[in-house]
């Protein structure tokens, strides 16, 4: 069932969202050069590994040393507005369409996190990962790594058809008002590094 909503709300809002990704996939390219999307490799349902489609947000600005710069460093106003807005995620719909995610669910994280997880934490797994979730509208990169576990484990035991709607409904006016985009200091998030309270595997 949750499949079939992914995909009917996906297709019919396509005339919608395709139209502005071909958009803001040719002013990407103006502003940042030719490499328009971002793809890496993330954990989906039962840990298996896909590839996360977004539109590119930073530059790829380096040191003398020829190392990255810290992520706040390459992010440009334009990028700044994409990530603010959430329209570099827009990209995933394509995600959701291959059966990769789903519009709800807890967030497809860095793989090198996985073994950084309690047993707990690793249970954020047990779904496809989502666009949106339900850390995602309460409290989104302002809240800590534990609370936003904690919250994807929630959903995990209580999602629905009805959270869904509740969660997509809700994120439309967090992405308006813009809430939570980031934490102090940081682009969008500090590291995870593991939990305190982590749980011998």
């Amino acid at each position: 069932m949750k499949r079939f909503f992914d995909l009917f709300l996906v297709i019919i809002t396509m005339p919608l969202w395709g139209p502005l990704l071909i958009i803001l996939a040719l002013v990407t390219r103006i502003m940042l050069g030719r490499h328009v999307f971002f793809t890496q490799e993330r954990p989906g349902r039962n840990g298996e590994i896909f590839y996360i489609i977004k539109l590119r947000s930073m530059t790829d600005a380096r040191d003398k040393e020829g190392n990255l710069l810290p992520d706040e460093e390459r992010l440009p106003p334009f990028g700044k507005l994409l990530r603010s807005t959430s329209l570099d995620e827009l990209p995933e719909l394509i995600n959701v369409l291959k059966g990769e995610m789903s519009l709800v669910g807890p967030r497809p994280l860095h793989v090198d996190y996985l073994p950084l997880y309690s047993e707990e934490q690793s249970r954020r797994h047990d779904v496809r990962p989502g666009i949106t979730g339900w850390a995602q509208i309460n409290g989104r990169n302002a809240i800590t790594w534990e609370d936003k576990f904690e919250k994807d484990v929630w959903y995990v035991d209580n999602q629905s058809i009805v959270l869904d709607i509740k969660i997509l409904w809700k994120t439309i006016f967090q992405v308006l008002f813009r809430h939570g985009i980031s934490a102090p200091g940081d682009a969008t998030m500090p590291r995870f590094t593991g939990s305190d309270k982590k749980e011998v595997l």
